[in-house]
């Protein structure tokens, strides 16, 4: 199982990627180690999760993700808080 997992930190900073395993990820990326836009600033909590059983389909979703304005991804994670956000 693939999740594609958006993270937010104190700075208020997103940061989208995939994964097999989300918490030992963002343990990962506060511990300032994996991509280096997450090595300068931690304190990172998961903010949305979706799961995949393909990794292609995974980072097709993350590469769409990662295009959409902060606007668009706000209203996605406000949804998927509010438990309105599907899972796949």
């Amino acid at each position: 199982m693939y999740f594609v997992y958006m993270i937010k930190n104190s700075a208020d900073k997103l940061y989208i990627g995939v994964t097999m395993d989300p918490d030992k990820r963002v343990n990962y990326h506060n511990q300032k180690r994996g991509a280096s836009f997450t090595k300068y600033i931690t304190d990172f909590k998961i903010v949305f999760l979706e799961n995949y059983k393909d990794l292609a389909v995974a980072r097709q979703r993350e590469i769409q993700l990662k295009k959409w304005s902060r606007v668009k991804k706000e209203f996605l994670i406000e949804k998927y808080e509010q438990g309105l956000e599907t899972r796949k």
